[in-house]
């Protein structure tokens, strides 16, 4: 993994979506329109947090979150989602 150049500001964290499923578990491949969005990621960078309120993952961190949580953007090739420490439901 390349070092990025984006800091997230407040309680933002920069997630790495997990490989949408291509196969399912009987052998059956999926076709690209009917694959279901990933909700696995790891945490790529964190914010600072909020005066009140101090972010509690870390980068490297396999979280869970919303199906349609964060705002989706591309850096350097790769995608990425950006959003706020409530939306992640998990650390796994």
């Amino acid at each position: 993994m390349s070092k990025l150049n984006i800091k997230p500001l407040a309680d933002r964290v920069l997630i790495e979506p997990q490989a949408a499923e291509t196969k399912t578990a009987s052998g059956i491949i999926i076709p690209d329109n009917a694959k279901e969005k990933p909700q696995k990621g790891t945490v790529v960078a964190v914010g600072p947090g909020t005066k009140d309120e101090k972010v509690t993952v870390k980068v490297g961190d396999s979280v869970l979150y919303g199906k349609y949580a964060g705002t989706e953007l591309k850096l350097e090739g790769n995608d990425y989602l950006i959003m706020r420490e409530s939306d992640i439901l998990a650390i796994v």
